[in-house]
């Protein structure tokens, strides 16, 4: 899952993008509104959740919510705003907003606010996904195939979500590095291939069949 940070404030922008990349999450974070629009409506489907400060240098994010609803962008938006602003939770919520939450606010509350937002997609998704004998628990964040556990790094447990999210699908390297990774890494980087490779080692140990395949010159597909 891969969150935009859209906050000026660098203690806080910093200490949410850490918390954040802790639990699991790929973290892009930026600071000015104008150039956080413009990276949601040209990297629209990169982003499964945006976290949105208020009050931000060229654009607020009143604005910045109403033009991502505008060009039909839909994914779920989290404002954070000071307690003297409460009183436009009815505009925060009818511009697109998800949810609010008000400043200060502990850490865990935004952890469990992202997590429920992330849990209403625009589709019904299962909660455990299951491909042939591979097993996944997003909640619980284990993997196991016919029945044996497998210990995956947090990156490599992404990889094999976006995977079995997108079954029979051949998936590209620029699409993995989008949706995985955040924007400092170069496009000719081979860290997806040194991942994609160790999670293939990893669910293919005891001389299992793999499903995991490299598509040459494209990407790679799991099949189910």
């Amino acid at each position: 899952m891969k969150i935009l940070i859209v906050e000026d404030e660098p203690k806080l922008a910093d200490a949410l993008a850490k918390g954040l990349t802790h639990k699991g999450y790929t973290i892009d974070s930026i600071d000015d509104g104008k150039k956080a629009l413009t990276r949601i409506l040209l990297h629209k489907n990169d982003y499964d959740l945006i976290i949105l400060d208020l009050m931000l240098p060229n654009m607020d994010g009143h604005e910045i919510c109403r033009q991502v609803r505008e060009n039909n962008i839909t994914v779920p938006i989290l404002i954070l705003t000071a307690r003297s602003e409460t009183e436009n939770k009815v505009n925060l919520l009818l511009s697109g907003a998800d949810d609010y939450l008000v400043k200060p606010f502990s850490f865990e509350e935004l952890s469990a606010r992202v997590h429920a937002l992330l849990r209403r997609p625009t589709e019904v998704i299962p909660t455990m996904l299951k491909i042939n004998d591979i097993e996944l628990n997003p909640v619980e964040r284990t993997v196991k195939r016919d029945k044996t556990a497998i210990p995956l790094t947090l990156k490599e447990f992404n990889l094999l979500e976006y995977f079995m999210r997108h079954p029979n699908v051949v998936v590209n390297r620029e699409d993995l590095l989008s949706h995985l990774w955040d924007f400092n890494y170069a496009s000719f980087s081979n860290v997806v291939d040194v991942h994609v490779k160790n999670l293939r080692r990893k669910l293919d140990q005891g001389n299992r069949s793999s499903v995991l395949e490299t598509i040459r010159g494209i990407g790679y597909r799991l099949r189910a």
